[in-house]
């Protein structure tokens, strides 16, 4: 800009700038002072959210010493073998001591190939796996080995795994593996799986022989001519009314077509049923009962298979109703004379009378039911009809009888009530359904098989190796067979009580310093806090003495400090001097390190010490008199209402909950704050306005002096030019 020119409110050629700002400072004095007020009320609600939250933690921290999670009722199992066994106690298993040896832990399914190509290359298929009741299928374009590994532990969903093992540097073998231990989690290639596995020589087929079942003749015994089953529902009365226009003869044929309970009926004999070299031969209203030998039931695994064929024959009771005919002799009659009448005698027969009092001809019975269960209590279950296929063109009935879906399967009843049918049935077989995979593994790198361990000397089966069913509330994990009989142990976890303590302690110790440091402007209160860092120092030192006038603070750190040093009467022996009654008893007190029999002022300020030595001697010794320091119940309701824990979970909840001694104080300051915040916008307005105001004022006055100088000038040029011409 050429020297000489000025612009009003750009230029400050008569420093009115800083003549308006020396105004506006004094202005601003109002508006400085709302703002640090504004600040204080900022600092006041992070200090009040701090001590919240260093309350709310130790709360948190009290509350686990006297709720039903409290530290003291923790149990601790050891193991003297852990290379073999560990063990996972919970807080309702009792203490003690037991034996256990594992015979055997759990393993899964891990079949390996033998030596492969580097450049295998996986035909495309569907390629199924089955683990147990689950399976994993995927269909598989083709491609390399590795990325057929890769897609396969993608869809594996924590049942199948595949690897890869370097062999040789152009040779590679693949391992499958289940990931669920025992037998009934067996892996089972199915699909294009089985296909791979046989060609890459992990598998070979094999098929599971039958083996015939051991039967003799002497064992057979006659079945009861009825199923007998105790459960079963009574039989409705046969002598119930019949129903308004019933057909009274219908229902009399129906009365009678209740063959198997015909008086008179041949009952089921085993005397005529044959055990030959090829099966079993039933004949008309003939049974028997054959026993199931205990080792088949043992293994779980069996089944049992047979076929029937059912033949037609005369039926029996033909005979018997030509057997039980007898004249009907016509009425004798009878005469009267005079009064006087006289009855005839019958006319004797020569022929015998009916046999078993029969009154009647029989009817044939018909019944396809011949398999039935019999169970240890003497009840029997019908065969259930997924146990029996017919073979549509020879009507042969083939029987495959699962023993695991017969716990209880004592024997196997075969009852033929037919009294125009004789049967004939197959030598059963059994074979072990656990084998029945179609293949067998080459080498095989583990074999599913239970987890087996003896308990107190008693042999036990599980499928896992994480057995939480046969010590109460105690779970066992399975890791290696143990070399001797390895001891367990469950007992109380003193380690955890003793932290739980100490962390009380501290929590407790940071509420205090921070209600010091809030209530006192003394800086050595922040000095003698080593565990902070500098930076830390120099935050508490902001907040010191912020609350000195406060008295809710220091009442607060009294209460917190009375309920800690109290005496706690909390049984009828607890005046006794063996009785834990206080705090300072098992080492925690304002001096339990008893390093000063004076005054020392960082002990008055109320921080709590530990001495761990007496601490861990009276965990030892007095656990549960602890326990009860910390909650217990004084008036017999079974609900804990008293206690250090207790007392200060209240004396910390009427602070820390909603609506609290902090809240309040924080929805005060949060007023505050909102006020002054519109103070401050108002304020600043008004300067705003006022400094606008000074500065057009300032503007208008340089340029009232700009012109006039212009016309000074002017004049002072034009009389210079008069003198110059008048020479």
């Amino acid at each position: 800009m050429a020297d000489g020119i000025s612009i009003p409110g750009v230029t400050d050629k008569y420093k009115t700038n800083d003549l308006v700002e020396s105004l506006m400072e004094v202005e601003r004095v109002p508006l400085k002072r709302e703002q640090a007020q504004l600040e204080t009320y900022q600092s006041q609600q992070a200090a009040w959210r701090d001590m919240n939250s260093k309350m709310t933690t130790l709360r948190e921290s009290v509350k686990t010493l006297y709720s039903f999670e409290n530290p003291f009722n923790n149990k601790q199992a050891t193991s003297s073998d852990e290379n073999a066994v560990t063990v996972d106690a919970d807080r309702n298993a009792e203490y003690g001591t037991f034996k256990l040896d594992v015979l055997r832990p759990a393993a899964a399914d891990r079949f390996l190939s033998g030596n492969i190509d580097k450049g295998f290359k996986i035909a495309p298929g569907k390629y199924t796996f089955v683990v147990g009741d689950r399976s994993v299928e995927f269909n598989w374009k083709g491609g390399k080995l590795n990325d057929f590994v890769t897609s396969l532990n993608k869809h594996g969903n924590n049942l199948i795994k595949a690897s890869l093992i370097g062999i040789s540097s152009d040779k590679k073998a693949l391992v499958f593996e289940s990931l669920k231990p025992g037998i009934k989690n067996k892996l089972i290639l199915k699909d294009q799986a089985l296909e791979l596995a046989t060609s890459i020589d992990m598998v070979s087929p094999v098929k599971v022989e039958p083996t015939a079942m051991a039967l003799s003749q002497d064992t057979f015994t006659c079945p009861a001519t009825f199923a007998q089953n105790p459960q079963a529902p009574e039989e409705e009365n046969p002598q119930a009314p019949l129903a308004e226009g019933e057909d009274v003869q219908n229902a009399e044929e129906e009365a009678a077509l209740s063959p198997l309970e015909q008086e008179g009926l041949p009952p089921l004999s085993k005397d005529h049923v044959a055990l030959t070299k090829n099966g079993i031969f039933i004949p008309a209203r003939g049974g028997v009962e054959i026993p199931i030998p205990e080792a088949l039931k043992a293994e779980g695994k069996q089944v049992i298979d047979f076929t029937i064929d059912v033949k037609q024959t005369e039926d029996i009771t033909v005979a018997i109703n030509n057997r039980i005919q007898h004249p009907v002799l016509p009425d004798p009659g009878f005469i009267t004379f005079k009064g006087i009448t006289v009855e005839n005698d019958q006319s004797d027969t020569t022929l015998p009378e009916a046999q078993g009092g029969i009154t009647g001809p029989l009817n044939p019975v018909e019944d396809s039911n011949f398999v039935f269960i019999k169970n240890a209590d003497g009840s029997e279950i019908q065969l259930p009809e997924d146990s029996i296929k017919i073979d549509p063109e020879t009507n042969q009935m083939k029987v495959s009888i699962r023993l695991a879906d017969f716990p209880d399967a004592k024997s196997i009843v075969l009852r033929n009530s037919n009294t125009g049918k004789e049967l004939s049935l197959s030598l059963p077989t059994t074979w072990d359904s656990s084998k029945d995979l179609g293949f067998t593994p080459n080498h095989p790198v583990s074999v599913a098989n239970d987890a087996q361990i003896k308990y107190e000397g008693i042999t036990l089966t599980r499928s896992t190796n994480d057995i939480d069913d046969v010590v109460p509330n105690v779970t066992l994990h399975l890791h290696d067979k143990t070399d001797k009989t390895a001891t367990i142990k469950i007992e109380p976890d003193k380690e955890s009580a003793k932290n739980a303590l100490i962390t009380f302690v501290g929590k407790y110790n940071q509420v205090i310093a921070e209600i010091n440091i809030l209530s006192s402007n003394k800086p050595e209160i922040v000095a003698e806090l080593d565990y902070l860092t500098k930076e830390e120092q120099e935050k508490e030192m902001e907040k010191l003495g912020m609350f000195s006038a406060d008295f809710s603070l220091t009442t607060g750190k009294s209460t917190m400090q009375r309920i800690v040093s109290a005496n706690y009467n909390y049984n009828n022996e607890a005046q006794t001097q063996d009785i834990i009654t206080m705090l300072n008893q098992i080492g925690i007190s304002t001096n339990a390190s008893g390093r000063s029999s004076g005054y020392n002022p960082s002990q008055m300020r109320g921080y709590l010490e530990v001495d761990e030595k007496k601490l861990d001697e009276h965990l030892e010794n007095h656990l549960d008199e602890i326990k009860d320091l910390f909650g217990y119940d004084s008036d017999g309701d079974l609900i804990i209402d008293n206690g250090i824990g207790y007392l200060l979970d209240k004396q910390l909840t009427s602070w820390v909950q909603s609506g609290g001694i902090i809240s309040t104080k924080t929805s005060a300051l949060d007023a505050k704050i909102k006020n002054s915040n519109k103070k401050i916008t108002n304020l600043e307005t008004k300067l705003d306005a006022k400094e606008a105001e000074l500065k057009q004022k300032y503007a208008n006055m340089e340029g009232t002096l700009n012109s006039l100088e212009s016309q000074q000038n002017t004049i002072k040029n034009f009389s210079t030019q008069n003198s110059n011409n008048k020479k």
